[in-house]
This record gives C-alpha cells, sequence and structure tokens, in this order.
C-alpha cells in the first residue's frame, strides 16, 4: 500500500520569493503536515530556477526562481516535480538546463520535459511504499513542445502517451497521467482536455490530473478511474483578489496492488503569508462548488453544452476585446503582440475557444446556454476573496 500526495503549480514568485527564501517550509504552513504524510510526493514546477536573466519571448509572463529556491521543494520533500508547462523553458535553454541541475542536486526526478524529444516523452518511474508507479506528464507548452525534436516539453501527443500507459498498466504499475492544459480560470474543462483526460483514463491510467486554469475544476470518476480536470493554484500566487484564484487543492491517493483503492482532496487557501488549510465552514463550502463544477462532467452532453455556455458568455464583445488588446500590444510592443498572437493560434486553449467562438457568432441556431451554468461561470470569474482571506 501507498498514499501519493499530487499537487499542482508551485513557483517562488510574488509574495511567495521573500517567504521561500527565507524559511523554505513556511510557504506551506498547515498544509505541510498533510504532505509529509505521503509516500509519494509529486509537484508541478511552473518556473526556470536559474540565475540566467533573458526571458524569451512569449505570449505570457515569464517566472522564475533562483538556484536556491530549489530548497523550497527539498524541504517538504517532494521527490518528483513535472516540467510539462509552459514556464519552464522561460529562460530558454541555459535556465532549463540549469533547473533541471538544481533539481537534480535536490534529489528531485523530473519528468515531461528535456533535451530531446525522447527525454521529454519518456514516463518516469518511481517506487512508494511497496508500489510501482509510472508518471507521464504532458501540456500545451506555448510553442515549446519538443515534437519536433529538440529540448522542449512533452506535447499533446495523446495517442502516444496511450501507448505508454497502456505498456505501464500491464506491468501492474500505478499509472499518473498529469497534464498542464486547459483554458485558464473557467470552472469547466475545455472539450478537448476532457477528450484527451478520459481516453488515458480509458487506456488504464487509474488517475488522470490537470492544472495549468489556476482554479478548481470537477472530478469525474470513469470506470474506477479518479480525473481531476484542475486542482487549481498550490503554492503560486496570484494578485488578483478573486476567490477561486486562491483557492485549491491536492489529492491523496491511496494505492494498493496497483490500482487507486481511495482518494481524498485537501482543499486550501492561497493567502498573501502561504497556504492556509480551509476550516470546517469553509470546507464544506469547497465541497459544495466542487461537486457543482463537476455536475456536467457527469452527463452524457455535459462537457460540451457546458463548454456552449462559456462561449455564450464569452461572445462577440469577449473576442473583440482580446483582438483589440493584442492589436493595442503589437503597436506598442511589437514583439511580444507577435507572441501573443502566434500563440493565440497555435495553442489549443486558444485556437479551440477563437474557432468555437466564432462558429457560434455564425451558427443559425447555437446551443442554449445554461443560465445555472453561467451564473457559475460568471462566479468563477469575479467572485472576490473574502476580507479575511487574504
Amino acid at each position: 500500500m501507498a498514499r501519493i500526495i499530487v499537487a499542482s503549480d508551485w513557483a517562488p514568485i510574488r509574495a511567495f520569493e521573500p517567504i521561500v527564501a527565507a524559511d523554505p517550509e513556511a510557504v506551506y504552513g498547515d498544509m505541510l503536515p498533510v504532505l509529509r504524510r505521503a509516500d509519494l510526493r509529486i509537484v508541478n514546477c511552473e518556473c526556470a530556477l536559474t540565475a540566467a536573466r533573458k526571458p524569451v519571448w512569449k505570449s505570457g509572463a515569464v517566472f522564475k526562481g533562483l538556484p536556491a529556491h530549489a530548497a523550497g521543494l527539498a524541504a517538504v520533500p517532494f521527490e518528483a516535480a513535472t516540467l510539462a508547462n509552459n514556464h519552464v523553458f522561460d529562460y530558454g535553454l541555459a535556465g532549463f538546463k540549469e533547473t533541471l541541475r538544481v533539481l537534480r542536486r535536490s534529489g528531485i526526478r523530473t519528468v515531461g520535459a528535456g533535451l530531446s524529444h525522447a527525454e521529454a516523452a519518456a514516463p518516469l518511474r518511481l517506487k512508494a511504499g511497496g508500489e510501482r508507479v509510472t508518471v507521464v506528464n504532458f501540456g500545451e507548452g506555448e510553442d515549446l513542445t519538443a515534437s519536433t525534436g529538440g529540448p522542449g516539453t512533452c506535447g499533446w501527443e495523446i495517442e502516444r502517451l496511450a501507448s505508454e500507459v497502456r505498456r505501464a498498466r500491464k506491468r501492474g504499475d500505478f499509472v499518473l497521467a498529469i497534464g498542464h492544459a486547459g483554458l485558464e480560470y473557467i470552472p469547466f474543462p475545455p472539450p478537448y482536455v476532457a477528450a484527451a483526460f478520459r481516453a488515458l483514463a480509458d487506456a488504464g491510467a487509474d488517475c488522470v490530473i490537470g492544472h495549468h486554469p489556476h482554479v478548481p475544476q470537477g472530478l469525474e470518476m470513469r470506470r474506477g478511474r479518479l480525473i481531476a480536470y484542475s486542482l487549481g493554484n498550490f503554492a503560486f500566487f496570484q494578485p488578483a483578489e478573486l476567490h477561486y484564484r486562491r483557492t485549491g487543492f491536492c489529492l491523496a491517493l491511496e494505492v494498493r496492488a496497483g490500482r487507486l483503492a481511495s482518494f481524498e482532496i485537501h482543499p486550501y487557501r492561497v493567502t498573501g503569508r502561504g497556504l492556509r488549510a480551509l476550516d470546517g465552514g469553509e470546507e464544506r463550502e469547497f465541497r459544495r462548488d466542487l461537486r457543482r463544477v463537476s455536475s456536467p462532467l457527469a452527463a452524457a452532453r455535459g462537457v460540451a453544452e457546458a463548454w456552449q455556455t462559456y462561449l455564450a458568455y464569452y461572445g462577440a464583445r469577449g473576442f473583440r476585446e482580446e483582438v483589440l488588446g493584442i492589436l493595442g500590444k503589437m503597436e506598442s510592443d511589437p514583439r511580444k503582440g507577435a507572441a501573443m498572437f502566434r500563440n493565440r493560434l497555435t495553442t489549443l486553449q486558444h485556437a479551440e475557444l477563437w474557432r468555437d467562438a466564432l462558429t457560434r457568432l455564425i451558427s443559425e441556431k447555437p446551443v442554449p446556454a445554461r443560465p445555472a451554468w453561467t451564473r457559475l461561470i460568471d462566479e468563477w470569474l469575479t467572485r472576490p476573496l473574502a476580507q479575511g482571506s487574504r
């Protein structure tokens, strides 16, 4: 039997940089004992750990910590870090190489990125308690995938990953598939994410876990296999004082004889001082919210209808504002604007949104939006953080 904890995005940035630098354990607050009760701990390293100073040109923000900040991972300790995300190459190849050296020197094994496609795509095999564990890790990458052969992250190669899952399942391993994907801040996974996560579960992954949306999304049980579409933020501070960007959860998985025997969720608040486990009333509310955003996943066409509801919410106004914002950036900072436009055209989360939003706008009979789900979307995007939770 083994207990595995999976956490989402970690980066010693913004309010958390001085905390991790001064006391590597402090950022985890009263979540630290929860993390330490596991036999194996896995986290997403959502930044480069490097002294490099020159970032790459890309659509979004760039994140880095210093090599010394790896102590914040080793202190728990996290035994493995997933790297198939859109920030580990933010300081180029030199920054990535230093990140690999720093993590490995700290005793942290990595998966999901490498100096070649073979290295980026290779599963990670671990032992926890008496159990064998295989981890596959993938993401959308923002043009940083290794699919063309060079250094990068493991990209959206779902069929190949499903083959890896089947091989590991044949060996009797417990299989974790961890993906960094989806549209940020919304409560529901887009159809392409749901299709990919379900395909990996159907291939034999005992648990499929997502991060990148920076807010919690729903849970789904599929023939005894768990899918968690987004864990929300972990030790990753966003200054926006919005409830769901400051609320996340870790998953604790109990494994017996190579199978998922049970799981627990451990919700917390992300404050400016670090993580804080939710109290009784907050936790009850969180579990209620998680049931609410999980409800579309149970219906045959629930994911598609929830997506259409979001497209209606986004609408012509959302598309126009996004395009005008990028065009304005191209005027003030052409290289940044070009990176933003390229990202919208080449990254699935944005390309799917634009294609489907435009298709809906020209459709004579668009799928009706569900009012209850529209309210849920608005809540996820706008609910303010309670005064005492900052």
